[in-house]
């Protein structure tokens, strides 16, 4: 089956599509994607993963045509970092 796997760090945007076996899970379809060599900063046991923007586990199995996606962490709450952006304080 053909599916999707996406990944986005602060300087590059990643898609890839590829064949997987039918019943594989996130997991392998992450690890059968290579992505996990070219961006060492993945961690699994720590980066969020969802299928189509909907946060799911490793082992929950994919369908043909879905979109994998691995989330970076947040780093910054958001409303801080917009109003640094903006710059305004709540003083």
């Amino acid at each position: 089956m053909q599916i999707g796997v996406a990944y986005a760090d602060k300087f590059k945007k990643t898609w890839l599509k590829l064949d997987v076996p039918s019943g594989s899970t996130v997991a392998e379809a992450i690890e059968r994607s290579g992505l996990l060599a070219q961006f060492p900063d993945i961690d699994l046991t720590v980066n969020k993963v969802g299928i189509f923007g909907k946060i799911t586990t490793l082992d929950a199995e994919i369908s043909d045509g879905q979109r994998i996606e691995i989330y970076r962490p947040i780093t910054a709450d958001p409303k801080t970092a917009v109003r640094r952006d903006q710059g305004q304080d709540d003083d």
